[in-house]
């Protein structure tokens, strides 16, 4: 299965981001190695060049530090990405409430037009009798 992509532009965090990764990658290639090292002890009496316990430890302190320098940087780019979320909530209520009040002024508007509208017609009706009663005597 072939997949085309459209050339895409690398950035300096993008190549510092897959540095990161590619850290993490082989920290734990080198975690899992030392893991299962213990596997592949040397026969009794033999001394290993250096202890099981202080390599695992080292090593999983080296993948602790490259996961959270990768999960920072992310988890600082997700609080801006919530942060710029919210502010845009905040002004979608607000000029959701704006045009709520400009619905109902229009509304009230639309009404006196209407009232306006009738007590002037009514008044012409009127009018209009009375010139027909005018025109008849």
């Amino acid at each position: 299965m072939t997949t085309t992509t459209s050339p895409k532009t690398e950035t300096p965090e993008d190549d510092s981001n897959l540095a990161a990764v590619s850290e993490v990658e082989a920290g734990i290639r080198d975690f899992v190695r030392n893991d299962v090292a213990y596997l592949r002890r040397p026969a009794p009496g033999m001394v290993p060049d250096v202890p099981l316990e202080a390599s695992t430890e080292a090593t999983v302190n080296s993948v602790n530090s490259l996961i959270q320098r990768v999960a920072g940087t992310s988890l600082s780019e997700i609080e801006n990405l919530v942060t710029e979320l919210e502010g845009l909530r905040d002004l979608l209520h607000n000029e959701g409430q704006r045009v709520q009040r400009e619905i109902a002024g229009y509304a009230q508007l639309s009404q006196a037009a209407m009232k306006s509208t009738r007590l002037i017609a009514d008044n012409v009706a009127q009018w209009k009798r009375a010139t027909d009663g005018i025109r008849q005597d």
